[in-house]
C-alpha cells in the first residue's frame, strides 16, 4: 500500500510502501540491474558506490535516457542518486527500514521549484507516476 503524507515537503514526492519482504529482498529490487529494469528502467553502468554514474534507458524510445550520479548509498538501508532528465534535474532517495516482519520504504524526490507552474506540474505527474506505476510494479517485483 502507497501512502501520501501531505504534512510532508510540498514541493517534494514523498510517498511510503511496506513489503512484508525483508529488506535484503527489498534492497536487491533496488539495486540489481535485471530486477531494476523489470519494475523501473533498464540501468547502464549501475553500482551501489557513491560517484558511481550510470544511465536509465526509456524503453518507449531507447535514444532517450536519464543521467545518473549515486549520491548516497547505506547497503540495505538507503540509495540516494541524481536524476537528470532533459533540463530538469532532481534527486531520487530511497530509505528501508525493517518493520515487524516486513519492510517500510520510503521514496523521496526532490530538486522541484513549484513557484514555477511546469515544475509543480511536474511534481505532480510524477507523484502520480510513482503511486499509480512504478511502485506497484515494484511490489510485483518483490513478491515473486
Amino acid at each position: 500500500m502507497v501512502i501520501a503524507d501531505p504534512r510532508l515537503d510540498p514541493a517534494a514526492v514523498e510517498l511510503g510502501a511496506f513489503f512484508a519482504q525483508p529488506a535484503a529482498v527489498v534492497w536487491d529490487a533496488l539495486t540489481r540491474p535485471d530486477l531494476l529494469e523489470r519494475w523501473l528502467l533498464r540501468p547502464t553502468g549501475f553500482a551501489t558506490s557513491v560517484g558511481t554514474r550510470f544511465r536509465f534507458t526509456v524503453p518507449t524510445t531507447p535514444d532517450d535516457t536519464i543521467d545518473c550520479e549515486v549520491l548516497a548509498v547505506g547497503p540495505r538501508e538507503r540509495l540516494t542518486y541524481s536524476w537528470r532528465y532533459r533540463h530538469a534535474h532532481w534527486t531520487v532517495d530511497w530509505r528501508l527500514r525493517p518493520q515487524g516482519r516486513g519492510t517500510r520504504l520510503l521514496l523521496t524526490q526532490t530538486g522541484f521549484d513549484i513557484g514555477d507552474r511546469r515544475e509543480k506540474m511536474a511534481r505532480n505527474a510524477a507523484e502520480r507516476g510513482w503511486k499509480r506505476n512504478v511502485l506497484p510494479r515494484l511490489g510485483e517485483v518483490i513478491h515473486h
